[in-house]
């Protein structure tokens, strides 16, 4: 296996060809909890499902993360008999809040503003494709630096929890938004974490994975990662190295 982590030429090789970036948004954006951690939520989202469920199946019950809990309970309903969906909608509502009061505090990833500037003046397409809800990437991305620069956000379904990422999903939603012709080159997705890459292969992009996690540099080279950067430094670099288009968007942020 070829090492490519911060690999500068590996990295122009994407973005050469690529004509859309497709971005997750907690990581490769911002630090959205910042080490926070979200059990209290998996708590309360625990809580109030037995209030209309008699128990909880042991891998809800122990669950102590926002979006695991959310996976986990759409999972115990979809293998479940005839149940209200109260609680699916409950969780939701929390983690959505939760994730609104979290982007007034989000730190920027390092670099994230001059990256977008800089794929934005080359003439690439960039959108969000997230676990996270749609209207707090929203929020987050209406600052000076990352305005205007993506044309829009695909976020977790709020339905069905089952298609978070590593299912493809809002990643198939990102490219038929993006409508390109069928003989376009794959778009790159940018992502921090194994579900992110399983996502990409799985819809058919290529794959930038951006941690510092040198463990999971090594598991995303080994599953398949066209590239890994433990910065946004070699992908601005590399962005510069390409030629200035400066197009316009052709719509607002949906």
């Amino acid at each position: 296996m070829t090492d490519a982590t911060d690999d500068q030429n590996a990295v122009l090789s994407l973005l050469t060809h690529a004509p859309a970036v497709l971005f997750d948004f907690d990581g490769p954006v911002c630090d959205l909890f910042r080490g926070v951690s979200t059990a209290d939520v998996a708590a309360k989202v625990k809580q109030d499902a037995l209030k209309h469920w008699d128990t909880l199946d042991e891998d809800v019950a122990n669950c102590d993360d926002s979006h695991g809990i959310l996976r986990h309970l759409r999972n115990m309903y979809d293998r479940s008999g005839p149940m209200s969906r109260c609680p699916l909608d409950l969780a939701e509502r929390i983690v959505a809040e939760q994730e609104g009061e979290a982007v007034k505090s989000a730190l920027r990833t390092p670099g994230i503003a001059t990256l977008v500037h800089s794929l934005h003046e080359r003439g690439k397409r960039l959108v969000v494709v997230s676990n996270n809800a749609d209207d707090p990437i929203k929020a987050f991305l209406d600052q000076p630096g990352l305005k205007d620069r993506f044309e829009a956000v695909f976020g977790r379904d709020p339905y069905n929890a089952a298609l978070m990422k590593p299912d493809p999903d809002c990643v198939h939603r990102a490219l038929t938004y993006l409508d390109l012709p069928e003989n376009a080159p794959p778009c790159l997705l940018v992502g921090d974490q194994l579900t992110d890459l399983q996502a990409a292969r799985a819809a058919g992009t290529r794959f930038l994975g951006y941690t510092r996690d040198r463990s999971r540099a090594r598991a995303m080279l080994r599953d398949g990662a066209d590239a890994v950067v433990t910065s946004f430094a070699p992908v601005v670099a590399a962005c510069r190295q390409l030629p200035t288009t400066r197009k316009r968007l052709s719509s607002a942020m949906r």
